[in-house]
């Protein structure tokens, strides 16, 4: 990457002027609203539609929604590709009777959190553990790579669209750390490719997070902390925290086990941020400008870490000044 006369950045050189002028944050950080945040609370707007539509009741659901076909499962429920009204949508059901507290907690907070951040519900039916929401034919994080090896996308892989996806993925872990609920802890993360199945891609290439059947309340003031599940977590992905902390001689009792916060999101940040960048020309610039951020995510202890506010602001930061040295001919090396 060295030696050029122009930026190492390819790509941002293209970026139009606006968004690199001025002090404010760049425009592509933004996720665009989405339409339920232009519906009150139990209404959605879907596709062509112009009016908010109430939830689908269990009636609606079960006479106007048609499966087509399974398209994925997992340990709570089974999601069916489905067809409401010409609209693809997609129709999640409740898989193993034994979890169906974690199916109900996780309508809960579909409901309470809907945003920009969160997939949108179209409706549900909790006596039929049944739930509706947007489909995205991208599917999850878990497929990026391959999104964006197809002849289609390969024009957005690069460092500036895999950055933005990154912001989007801080924003929304600041989002959940700043809840209308409260500070909610993202627990189904205990390995990478665990935290990429619960958020999803959409077709303009941003991130909605889509699993919210594992998000406990974190309450430091009322001494609320929380535990991901009740089983023994290992490896480096988790947060120290999360680790058994009396070795191996003492056998992991869960009702031993301390307690912990939201901090243990911010400690996997980086991790995630390395996937989003992958190894296209420019990423190895992105992660050089995130050494010090990325750093202090990973600092031993949880109260030396920075909010996930902290981490959100300087990405923002640092994609501002990338584009801006990008978009000036003959910047000089980064590196």
């Amino acid at each position: 990457m060295q030696g050029r006369g122009r930026s190492t950045l390819p790509g941002a050189a293209r970026t139009p002027a606006h968004l690199v002028t001025g002090p404010e944050e760049p425009e592509p950080v933004r996720q665009p609203d989405v339409d339920s945040s232009l519906c009150p609370f139990g209404y959605f707007r879907l596709g062509p539609l112009k009016n908010c539509s109430p939830w689908l009741s269990c009636e609606a659901i079960n006479t106007e929604v048609r499966k087509l076909k399974c398209v994925g499962e997992g340990a709570v429920k089974k999601v069916f590709l489905s067809e409401w009204k010409e609209n693809k949508v997609s129709l999640s059901q409740l898989a193993n009777s034994e979890l169906k507290d974690d199916f109900l907690h996780g309508l809960k907070m579909m409901k309470s959190l809907q945003s920009k951040y969160v997939v949108k519900l179209l409706g549900y039916c909790e006596k039929q553990f049944t739930i509706l929401t947007q489909y995205h034919p991208l599917g999850s994080l878990k497929s990026l790579n391959e999104m964006l090896d197809l002849p289609r996308y390969k024009g957005l892989n690069t460092w500036h669209r895999r950055f933005m996806l990154a912001i989007d993925y801080v924003s929304i872990i600041h989002y959940l750390h700043n809840s209308p609920l409260g500070t909610l802890v993202m627990c189904d993360s205990n390995n990478l490719d665990k935290v990429l199945s619960q958020y999803l891609l959409t077709s303009d290439f941003h991130v909605l997070v889509n699993d919210l059947d594992a998000l406990p309340l974190v309450n430091k003031s009322a001494g609320r902390l929380v535990k991901c599940g009740h089983r023994e977590l290992q490896g480096e992905f988790v947060a120290p925290e999360q680790l058994w902390p009396y070795g191996e001689e003492v056998p992991f009792e869960d009702d031993l086990m301390p307690p912990y916060d939201e901090k243990t999101d911010i400690w996997k940040i980086p991790d995630v941020s390395n996937f989003f960048l992958g190894h296209v020309e420019g990423s190895d610039i992105v992660r050089f400008h995130l050494f010090d951020i990325h750093a202090a995510c990973k600092k031993k202890n949880p109260a030396e870490r920075p909010s996930a506010q902290m981490v959100m602001d300087t990405y923002r930061k640092i994609l501002t000044l990338l584009l801006r040295e990008a978009a000036m001919p003959g910047t000089r090396e980064m590196l």
